[in-house]
């Protein structure tokens, strides 16, 4: 539970920041799907109520608590992502949701907040200097098998975001240059596998669109040509709320998911663009410094996990849409509407906090 000397260590400025962002998406997420794709503006903001409920529930309970039980969260986490390959309704082409009358659920999500749950536990009590053999490839099975089940619906996109929680424990455990090395080359062989056998062909577009972005105007390459004119058209101070060319006339596909920092380019320009990184790079920084203030190995993972998690989906999409990235389907934590992915952010938030404000308690 929760008693008023633990209110105190609670990191308002980072809720703030939290909230301030998400309100932002609503409003970004309003202007690009209106007025053709209904309410998701409205959808976003319940989520944002859920996303609270959940992280206030998170920081009711003691982390440690939380990471003692991370492998029976784990086990849970596989039999739903195996329940969606046997029973999963395909929708958008993926088997990935769970539906709810109107709303959907996406377990591979939750899956990224259980995953660094259990790879604290794993390394709560590991006390060497550098990563042994062992226990690097037990990090890799921990975080493979799941990614093996989430490509497999086929979410290559989010399956790619577990690849940054692995690297974050190999980089906070400590890896040698020997390790390094074989870890680089076990890499390529996948990239090499991953290429021939688990890529399909549209995907395949995608990286060659990426090395040349005028090579499929009109297929692969028309989200990104939209994008850069979306926020090329903004200009300095933007075109204006709801006054998008790009996003009102529909020649942006995935406006108020993927494509949503397009749309902040183009009605607010670069000046709301600055407006918003910064915003973000305060919230990022808030989360880094969490690390540093914890008191334990378990708590040091935990947090710097969570941040790292959030910080590659943050500098993936916004290359994306500026042509740097591949589409890989990953949104903008927070701003891209997107239930499942917006209680993830919440809840690594939750997880930061709870950590921070119970640092003293678990000396």
């Amino acid at each position: 539970m929760i008693n008023r000397k633990l209110l105190t260590e609670i990191d308002w400025p980072l809720i703030g920041i939290l909230l301030i962002l998400s309100i932002l998406g609503c409003l970004f997420i309003y202007s690009a799907s209106h007025p053709q794709s209904g309410p998701h503006h409205l959808r976003q903001g319940l989520w944002i109520v859920v996303g609270l409920a959940a992280m206030a529930a998170v920081l009711l309970v003691d982390y440690k608590t939380l990471i003692a039980y991370a492998p029976f969260l784990y086990g849970a986490g596989i039999l739903m992502l195996i329940g969606l390959l046997i029973w999963g309704r395909w929708i958008a082409g993926t088997k990935s949701w769970f539906r709810v009358a109107s709303f959907g659920f996406q377990p591979s999500e939750l899956m990224k907040v259980i995953l660094i749950l259990m790879l604290a536990r794993l390394f709560s009590d590991y006390r060497r200097n550098v990563l042994s053999a062992a226990m690097a490839l037990l990090s890799v099975g921990v975080v493979g098998l799941p990614m093996i089940l989430v490509v497999l619906q086929p979410d290559l996109g989010t399956a790619v975001t577990y690849l940054p929680i692995l690297l974050a424990v190999f980089l906070l455990a400590g890896t040698s240059r020997r390790m390094a090395v074989v870890l680089l080359l076990l890499a390529v062989g996948l990239g090499v596998l991953g290429w021939n056998v688990f890529l399909h062909d549209y995907q395949k577009q995608r990286l060659v669109t990426l090395m040349s972005p005028g090579h499929d105007p009109q297929g692969a390459g028309y989200q990104i040509q939209q994008s850069k004119i979306a926020i090329g058209s903004g200009g300095l101070v933007g075109e204006g709320f709801k006054r998008g060319s790009q996003s009102q006339l529909n020649f942006l596909p995935a406006r108020h998911t993927d494509f949503i920092f397009a749309v902040l380019g183009e009605e607010r320009g670069f000046i709301g663009i600055l407006a918003v990184m910064a915003a973000f790079f305060f919230f990022l920084s808030r989360l880094f410094r969490t690390v540093s203030l914890t008191r334990d190995r378990a708590g040091a993972y935990a947090v710097f996990l969570s941040a790292v998690l959030i910080s590659f989906q943050f500098l993936v999409n916004v290359l994306m849409v500026v042509g740097l990235f591949p589409v890989a389907g990953i949104p903008l934590p927070l701003l891209s509407y997107g239930g499942s992915s917006l209680l993830t952010t919440y809840l690594c938030v939750g997880l930061a906090i709870n950590v921070r404000m119970r640092r003293f308690a678990n000396v």
